[in-house]
């Protein structure tokens, strides 16, 4: 295998596509994959395909690397109404896809999930390009499964995943976690001097994941009082949809810092004594990089609910606090309060959730993809 010193040399220029997003959770890991892929071979070229209107046609540009959109869309759980567009928009998508894949000719294609994934992946398979896929939840999403069984190998972050993916070649990678936040040497200190905060005191960063968490959201806000009562600084993660609420009742008070998205999260997490998150596995791998103690609160429309059992397999571990969408209201501010106060506690949480990080999960999928293209002179 090729190491992460070495870089590798393939016959001509490679093309990787890179397919996937929607959240933060998928695309990421895909920034992170293609940063390693390039470090390693630096003459490889990349083009990602994402959903029109989703999150990463502004976070990949911003990343450095070029995005087309596909109209595309998943399936809508919450309002089964919307779906009644879904059969017309998968069938434009491939057209689409088709399209995009006659112009750019990928020697792979690499599906990290999220709604662009199937029909470009699908679509590479019909037409004998190497597809790779990573799967971050302990309970994989069906689109990759579909695609995971005819692909050259599925990177997972889980054990026992062969039930899902049949006689598939399965690599446990862990998840790629962006390169600021493995590398982050930035102390508590400086990160809370950096959101204007006192470092005496303690810190709890609430983050719903990148498009913000209404249960979460309004806990706080309506906890706000007990939180600074304790002495309990804020770092407030609320998503667009929720800022302006957010902003208009923490304005006047201080030691609160509240923010639609944070672009410097490695600032935020360097700040943070606990953290109040989703369950998705890019948010846990993060969590798990920095080990700190976390309470996790499930989004409760995951698909297969694989946001709880994410959650639950850490608290299986004594590496996580676990509080239900339902009960988050009543739940959240005592629970984070008791945490803060309980150092015990905090390490124990901090010192089991370490013994889940993967800081080279980026580098194992990217070793193995320009291996095989090597090795199976898929660049010529």
């Amino acid at each position: 295998m090729i190491n992460t010193t070495t870089h590798i040399t393939l016959n001509i220029t490679t093309r990787i596509l890179i397919a996937g997003g929607g959240t933060g959770g998928h695309i990421y890991p895909a920034i992170a994959i293609a940063n390693a892929i390039k470090e390693l071979a630096p003459d490889t070229q990349f083009l990602f395909v994402g959903a029109k209107g989703k999150m990463e046609m502004d976070k990949v540009p911003q990343a450095g690397y070029n995005i087309k959109g596909i109209t595309i869309a998943g399936f809508n759980r919450s309002n089964l109404f919307k779906n009644i567009g879904l059969p017309y928009k998968l069938i434009v998508s491939f057209f689409q896809v088709k399209k995009i894949l006659k112009h750019y000719k990928p020697h792979a294609v690499i599906g990290v999930g999220g709604y662009s994934t199937l029909p470009v992946l699908k679509y590479a398979q019909l037409l004998g390009v190497p597809t790779f896929v990573h799967e971050s939840n302990s309970l994989p999403g069906k689109a990759n499964i579909i695609i995971g069984k005819q692909a050259k190998a599925v990177f997972v972050a889980y054990n026992n995943m062969q039930k899902y993916f049949g006689n598939a070649k399965l690599i446990n990678s862990g998840n790629p976690v962006r390169a600021s936040i493995v590398n982050n040497t930035i102390t508590r200190r400086e990160a809370a001097t950096f959101f204007g905060l006192n470092a005496d005191a303690a810190i709890v960063l609430s983050v719903g994941g990148s498009l913000g968490a209404t249960s979460i959201n309004k806990a706080v806000l309506e906890g706000i009082t007990a939180l600074q009562q304790a002495g309990v600084q804020l770092i407030w993660q609320t998503g667009l949809g929720f800022f302006t609420t957010a902003k208009q009742a923490t304005d006047d008070k201080i030691g609160v810092v509240a923010l639609a998205f944070i672009q410097q999260m490695e600032q935020a997490y360097a700040a943070a004594d606990v953290v109040i998150s989703r369950a998705g596995a890019m948010a846990i791998a993060e969590l798990a990089t920095l080990a700190k103690p976390s309470i996790l609160v499930p989004y409760p429309y995951a698909a297969e609910n694989h946001q709880y059992i994410n959650a639950s397999y850490l608290v299986q571990q004594n590496a996580a606090i676990l509080i239900p969408d339902s009960e988050v209201g009543t739940q959240l501010i005592n629970t984070t309060i008791n945490l803060l106060n309980n150092k015990s506690e905090q390490q124990k949480l901090s010192n089991n959730l370490s013994k889940q990080a993967t800081k080279q999960a980026a580098y194992t999928v990217a070793n193995y993809i320009l291996d095989y293209l090597h090795t199976n002179n898929n660049t010529h």
